[in-house]
């Protein structure tokens, strides 16, 4: 999964997206706050490939994208969107490859602007980025090579607060990164960031209206958060692999950055720090059951405005755990076979 598959929807109700075998699936609060009703699966009954990516406009659609193959040693990349939900997402629509016909390149990554257009983003067959976008009144526009080298597997897309959308990209070198400048406009290139720093561990949380901050471990395990146009910020030894799931959060009046990644022990470790003030530091807290390698880790707000943190496991299993009443980022109980 690339992309917040914990989401609240316009009607406040949670839902949440993960892979099984060879489809996307989701399950959604009947109420908000209130018990989920059973896995769908996403798109109909096509089969797609392992590697999707989900991202939710300021209108509370989920806009899915995944690799579905086609033709012996061949894909294409599908889109969905999901309404509401507890409607059933629409069925996979075709988009293309961005070197018009070849093998999966790399897994997707989509963001949804301000008008509700996705933009997906996706690895090419010469390791650097395409992207695609859908056009103001349906359909989609054509291929368009942002450039980029020796691109990792997985890009990380994100909507500003302003309803720009940016992406991101990790290469042997550093950071790369492209922005819209103007709504409905192709993201520019902008300036590399040369840095250390492990594959696989980008994440990015937009904190003010002009700022998008960065997240990433170096080859050593250090976290760092890293605002263009600044410098990155050791934060604190990351607790396991992977990127940190983030979120903002008001905990006891204040505007808050908060972080959570499974531990090498197995549990879920939160660290939280007032947005942006990196140098107040902060440090991690477990919670929760021991969880296999491969579980995912994910926050969101619920309609309520409590914190929500959810673990899906490999097999499927889902696990929330939701803010308490009370002063602090204190969770309830872990609740299972919601």
């Amino acid at each position: 999964m690339n992309g917040d598959w914990l989401l609240r929807g316009r009607d406040g109700r949670l839902s949440v997206y993960w892979s099984a075998d060879d489809a996307v699936l989701c399950r959604a609060e009947r109420v908000p706050g209130g018990p989920w009703d059973g896995p769908r699966q996403v798109g109909g009954e096509q089969s797609v490939q392992t590697g999707f990516a989900v991202g939710r406009g300021a209108d509370g659609y989920a806009h899915l994208v995944a690799w579905r193959p086609t033709v012996s040693g061949e894909s294409g990349l599908v889109h969905s969107t999901h309404f509401r939900p507890l409607l059933a997402p629409l069925d996979w629509m075709p988009i293309g490859h961005p070197n018009k016909k070849g093998e999966r390149t790399g897994t997707p990554a989509v963001a949804v602007d301000a008008e509700g257009r996705a933009y997906l983003f996706v690895r090419n067959r010469g390791k650097g980025v395409h992207t695609i976008n859908q056009k103001e009144r349906g359909g989609w526009n054509g291929w368009h090579d942002l450039k980029g080298s020796r691109v990792d597997e997985e890009l990380v897309a994100v909507t500003g607060e302003s309803g720009l959308v940016e992406v991101y990209a990790t290469n042997p070198t550093g950071i790369l990164s492209w922005r819209q400048q103007e709504p409905g406009a192709r993201p520019v290139a902008a300036d590399p960031l040369p840095v250390r720093i492990e594959p696989g561990t980008l994440s990015a949380l937009p904190t003010s209206k002009e700022h998008t901050t960065l997240f990433f471990a170096d080859p050593e395990g250090m976290l760092y958060a890293w605002r263009p146009g600044g410098e990155p910020t050791a934060l604190v030894a990351a607790v396991g692999p992977g990127p940190v799931s983030t979120a903002r959060c008001v905990l006891d009046g204040h505007d808050c950055t908060l972080l959570a990644q499974r531990s090498a022990s197995g549990r879920v470790a939160f660290a939280a720090y007032p947005t942006e003030q990196e140098s107040a530091g902060l440090w991690w807290t477990e919670s929760g059951p021991q969880l296999p390698t491969g579980t995912r880790v994910a926050l969101a707000e619920d309609a309520g405005g409590r914190v929500v943190a959810a673990s899906v496991t490999p097999d499927g299993v889902l696990r929330l755990a939701r803010q308490k009443d009370e002063p602090g980022l204190a969770l309830a109980a872990w609740q299972e076979n919601l």
